[in-house]
């Protein structure tokens, strides 16, 4: 047997670490120092409470908390409407079509629920459904743009009444862009008349059609029920009586009600041009103050003498002996106003400082003024201001010490000597070049020494002796020059704000109002020059310095305390003017907040609409509704946004698809509220018989909202004078026809220039007598290019007034006439 042979083995080298040591008592700030401020994270766990996993019964309680709170703000919403006494849901049916029928679609709706009842449906008519304990008040609306949006704005629902076999037209399109565009509530869309299509199956595909026609204003909609069904007319009752209306966001936040009654007080003096008005209906939205004025429809806004509680007469049967009580004997007073009760002052009181604001003079009388103002200082208006001493010749190598020694009478003796003296560079110069650069420095080359003349050469070696043209040759050619200039200009609009300057009118006299500015949205606006052109009492209108925060104060006030939602009042109102009682009733009145009667610029975004196809030209009389007010005013249009220097340029025309700012003054209004702007058609003056209140043709022409009102906004009217090359030599140009005087070239000198194709330059001399000059530019101009240069001034938006009541009257009378006459008073004389 074969000896056994043993392996080799290799001792391990894999060595055991010894045990590190341990403390059991270890300190606190061993520990801490351990930890580093970590916390042990347990498995399972989140870090915020909105990722920690609940448990089964934490869901339940958590779920069930959210049904509570849901419930409880329904039942807020329709506490209004609960108990036999409790408000109507205010039901608006409005024909979209000629041969719709209100009353009939009204009776087919009541009879659905009470079968074989008969209702006179001459008005607004109030009935009782006992089946779901709700009372319902229907408004049947005329095909009216104001009348429908009165209605329309203040009612629960909303339903819409089409024809299965007439187009809604164009009337009726703007009825629901009207409707849409100012807010409304819950909408129901039926058709009357269903039954008479044959055959059957053909009404599917109307109501189908009628539904995508819809759903183009009302997406949510997705059902069109008939009025000829009974089934469908009781459908819709239940969601009349059951649904929780969502309201209109801005109606909301205000306390309003539905005009029931109105009476004037007994007693009032007849030789007296106003007394008392008494209106009566329920409150909603927000409790009722005494304190803030009332907006009653198109009348104005007035102030509140008391409050008092208005009940319905109830029918239960009384005892033999029980008397009968007087109700103006048991009437309730509820509210009467204190001493914060709002005034009726539009206008900041007078201030010592506002007392010679009308004989404020300029800054600077125009005729010691030498040059127009750039942005905020006047250059040229002193001849040695900030303009560097004129270079001296010097001999070579002489240093700045001993420049200053050497006077200009003696650099001839100096040089005399030494004919032979090379001509001194650019570095010999003696100019500060440690002085700010203004404009008549002219960086792009140094500035003249002498004035040239028709006879005398000028610095350029280019130049040659400039001859004054003939008056009849110079016409000519200006007249081609301008007509073919107009031509391009209707082609290509590059220069849309540019003007035309008569060669008899002085430029610096004409524009003494407009000024340079380096940057439309940079540059610095001097205010200072602005102040003896504004308009009166335009330092008296509302500042607002924090628009947000004083928006929240007044509508977090408006929450608590007052009359609450529910109750029947009766508003007694103080100072209304009596004329006022020949026009139509009010059918609703709304509560202002705090300062909403006061006055300020109110600026809101404006979009033409869609159907517009010709622009809307600025200044245009428009009739113009901010929530439950209308105005009639003639707003300036600015281009929006928002620019470092609040400076703004200010638009001539409305283009179709464009957004702008509209801007006017009149009373502010909180939060962000649409706005419709309406234009007045030709018809509504064309009446020759005089009525108390005669009904407008109103025709909707733009939408939009609300932004934060500001005085301080300055609206820039931008003004374009152009030149035409006359030679051209690499970057020095000869222009003429921008001006026609040696002065005006002289005080328009400080701006820049610009061509249409972004070279830019300055002014560089004057040249003969008819306002030719020299220009430097950045780069070569062609000779088909135009010069220009662009000047500006502040424009001053307009008051508005009240459109209805006692001063807006007179206006709706003269709605297309021309408002020449308001430009003197809030406006800007044109150019």
């Amino acid at each position: 047997m074969a000896p056994h042979s043993e392996s080799h083995h290799h001792r391990s080298t894999t060595k055991i670490p010894q045990k590190p040591f341990k403390s059991r008592h270890a300190t606190k700030s061993y520990i801490k120092e351990l930890t580093k401020g970590k916390v042990e994270r347990v498995p399972g766990s989140r870090k915020t409470p909105h990722q920690q996993v609940m448990s089964k019964i934490d869901r339940r309680h958590q779920a069930k908390q959210i049904r509570q709170i849901k419930h409880k703000e329904n039942v807020k919403s329709t506490s209004v409407f609960a108990g036999h006494d409790g408000a109507p849901r205010l039901i608006a049916v409005l024909p979209l079509c000629e041969d719709c029928d209100t009353a009939a679609a009204i009776q087919k709706l009541h009879q659905s629920v009470i079968p074989d009842s008969n209702l006179p449906v001459d008005g607004p008519l109030k009935v009782r459904v006992e089946r779901f304990g709700q009372s319902v008040l229907y408004m049947p609306v005329k095909r009216d743009l104001i009348a429908a949006m009165d209605a329309c704005r203040v009612a629960d629902f909303v339903i819409f009444l089409l024809s299965p076999d007439h187009e809604v037209g164009e009337d009726g399109e703007q009825l629901i862009r009207a409707i849409e565009s100012q807010g409304v509530s819950n909408v129901l869309i039926m058709v009357q008349n269903l039954n008479t299509i044959q055959p059957p199956k053909k009404q599917l595909q109307i109501v189908s059609s009628l539904k995508s026609y819809i759903n183009h204003f009302f997406p949510n909609q997705d059902k069109v029920h008939s009025v000829d069904s009974d089934r469908e007319c009781a459908n819709v009752i239940r969601s009349l009586c059951t649904t929780t209306p969502k309201g209109v966001v801005w109606r909301e936040d205000r306390s309003w009600i539905l005009v029931e009654d109105v009476r004037w007080s007994q007693g009032q003096n007849e030789s007296s041009a106003r007394g008392g008005l008494i209106l009566t209906g329920v409150v909603r939205g927000k409790g009722l103050k005494a304190d803030r004025l009332l907006q009653v429809g198109d009348w104005g806004h007035f102030q509140i003498e008391k409050i008092t509680d208005a009940p319905l007469p109830t029918s239960r049967k009384r005892k033999a002996d029980e008397m009968t009580m007087d109700p103006e004997q048991g009437t309730k007073i509820l509210q009467v106003p204190d001493a914060d009760q709002d005034d009726l002052d539009e206008l900041a009181p007078y201030d010592e400082d506002m007392t010679d604001l009308d004989n404020l003079p300029a800054s600077e009388a125009p005729s010691e003024r030498k040059g127009v103002l750039l942005d905020d200082h006047h250059y040229f208006s002193d001849e040695d201001q900030g303009m560097p001493p004129p270079p001296k010749k010097l001999p070579k190598g002489t240093s700045n010490y001993q420049s200053a020694w050497f006077l200009g009478d003696d650099m001839s003796d100096v040089d005399s000597s030494d004919s032979d003296q090379e001509e001194p560079s650019d570095s010999n110069i003696d100019v500060s070049m440690d002085a700010p650069l203004l404009p008549q420095d002219e960086p792009l080359s140094t500035a003249p020494q002498g004035e040239a003349t028709e006879t005398t050469p000028s610095e350029y070696p280019q130049s040659e002796a400039f001859l004054n043209p003939s008056p009849v040759d110079e016409a000519q050619e200006l007249s081609a020059y301008r007509s073919s200039r107009k031509t391009s200009a209707k082609e290509d609009l590059e220069f849309p704000d540019e003007i035309e300057l008569h060669p008899n009118v002085l430029a610096r006299e004409r524009l003494s109002r407009y000024r340079g500015l380096r940057s439309l949205k940079t540059s610095t606006w001097d205010t200072t020059e602005d102040k003896p052109h504004q308009p009166q009492d335009y330092d008296r209108l509302l500042p607002i310095p924090d628009y947000k925060s004083a928006r929240k104060t007044a509508v977090r006030e408006a929450l608590v305390g007052g009359v609450p939602a529910g109750t029947r009042v009766s508003i007694h109102l103080r100072n209304v003017p009596l004329s006022l009682q020949n026009s139509h009733n009010p059918l609703s009145a709304f509560s202002l907040l705090r300062h909403e009667h006061k006055r300020t610029v109110i600026n809101t975004t404006i979009t033409l609409h869609s159907s517009a196809s010709e622009p809307l030209p600025s200044k245009s009389q428009l009739v113009v509704q901010i929530g439950s007010r209308r105005f009639l005013t003639t707003p300036l249009f600015s281009q929006s946004g928002s620019t470092p220097n609040d400076v703004h340029k200010y638009l001539r025309f409305l283009h179709p698809g464009q957004t702008a700012v509209a801007s006017f003054i009149a009373p502010v209004t909180w939060g962000s509220i649409p706005v419709l702007f309406f234009l007045p058609s030709s018809s509504s003056s064309s009446t020759t018989t005089p009525q108390p209140q005669p009904q407008p043709h109103l025709h909707l022409t733009a939408t939009g909202t609300t932004l934060p009102p500001s005085p301080s906004r300055t609206i820039a009217k931008r003004i374009i004078l152009t030149g035409h090359p006359y030679k051209i030599h690499k970057k020095l140009v000869t222009v003429r026809y921008m001006f026609f005087n040696k002065e005006d070239v002289e005080w328009f000198r400080a701006l820049r220039l610009w061509t249409g194709r972004g070279r830019q330059g300055f002014v560089r001399e004057s040249l003969g007598t008819h306002g030719y000059f020299k220009a430097v530019f950045d780069g070569k101009v062609g000779p088909m290019d135009a010069v220009g240069v662009s000047l500006y001034k502040r424009v001053w938006p307009r008051g508005a007034k009240g459109w209805g009541g006692e001063e807006g009257e007179e206006e709706k009378k003269k709605s297309n006439m021309d408002v020449g006459e308001g430009e003197v008073v809030m406006g800007d004389a044109v150019a």
